[in-house]
């Protein structure tokens, strides 16, 4: 049986081999991604260990970095599907270390966040929104539509630009647009977590009992993006406005965190609802406290429309 170092002899030898082994050694070497490593790792690197490490090099030439060669988690083209390689220099060689990609890691958060917190689940209509499909009835929606994806448009993270309060009447969209915005922030692989609130403060005060209150807290306080659907539609009650909801948005508004909130109520109308518990007692001043954090987190958006309900 011929030894394979003769086969690589003989095919060394060939000249057709040749070719190709240079035209391929040339694509790698002037890959983007393959040139801006090479060249940040210039004094670390020398010519006989670049030459060693051309098929690692030739490799990472062909993955999909920041899923930029993905259209999404499901149609990942690299061999660990939800990773993505990076080149590192190890034992005198260059070699390819794998992490989770933008979308894996979006991914992976909403499971451990859903399999957390069940008032996660919103109408599947909802979770498929995009801007194509939000209704604009000649024009009633049109100012809420252009100001969301102006949002989307120029969102950037941590620069503490003001989220949306879409308020308005029942059925008018207002849930569908906040589906529309969470989407089409997935696509710059950002992250959103929509909770529907009457739901959301019923289990966290059921959760006292399972000991797993702190857990869902710090989940909701610390989501990249942070959407209360349906903000005053619940029963408000002392304790979900001063022990849940204000230390949220004051943890928020001082990390410059996105905050969204769709409600039937405008501002006055929610520090109304804000200032009533279910007792009957009047706390105008503790309402007022969690108002001015909404404010300096949102700008206000009427959202107006005929009610697709009825």
């Amino acid at each position: 049986m011929e030894r394979i170092n003769d086969t690589l002899k003989k095919l060394a030898g060939n000249q057709d081999f040749k070719t190709r082994y240079e035209k391929q050694r040339a694509e790698t070497l002037n890959d983007p991604d393959v040139r801006a490593f090479l060249t940040a790792h210039k004094d670390e690197l020398s010519a006989d260990m670049v030459e060693r490490s051309l098929i690692k090099l030739y490799e990472y030439s062909k993955l999909s970095k920041e899923c930029n060669r993905c259209p999404s988690l499901g149609s990942c083209i690299n061999f660990m599907q939800g990773y993505h390689p990076e080149l590192v220099i190890e034992r005198g060689l260059i070699d390819i270390k794998y992490d989770k990609c933008p979308r894996k890691q979006i991914h992976d958060e909403k499971r451990k966040n859903e399999k957390l917190i069940q008032s996660l689940y919103v109408p599947k209509d909802i979770l498929n929104a995009t801007f194509d499909t939000v209704y604009n009835d000649d024009g009633k929606r049109m100012e809420a539509v252009n100001k969301a994806l102006s949002y989307c448009m120029n969102f950037k993270k941590g620069d503490g630009q003001k989220a949306l309060y879409l308020y308005g009447q029942f059925g008018v969209g207002k849930s569908y647009l906040l589906g529309a915005i969470a989407n089409e922030l997935a696509l710059k692989q950002v992250s959103s977590m929509i909770v529907y609130v009457p739901e959301l403060f019923r289990e966290l005060k059921s959760s006292i009992s399972d000991s797993t209150l702190n857990d869902k807290l710090e989940a909701i306080r610390t989501s990249s993006v942070l959407m209360f659907d349906d903000i005053g539609a619940e029963t408000m009650s002392s304790w979900t406005r001063d022990e849940i909801l204000s230390p949220i948005l004051q943890y928020r508004m001082l990390e410059k965190l996105p905050t969204f909130f769709t409600s039937n109520f405008d501002y006055k109308g929610l520090e109304h609802h804000l200032t009533y518990s279910q007792r009957g007692e009047e706390e105008r001043m503790k309402a007022r406290r969690v108002m001015e954090r909404i404010k300096y987190l949102t700008d206000p958006v009427l959202v107006e429309g005929p009610n697709r309900r009825v």
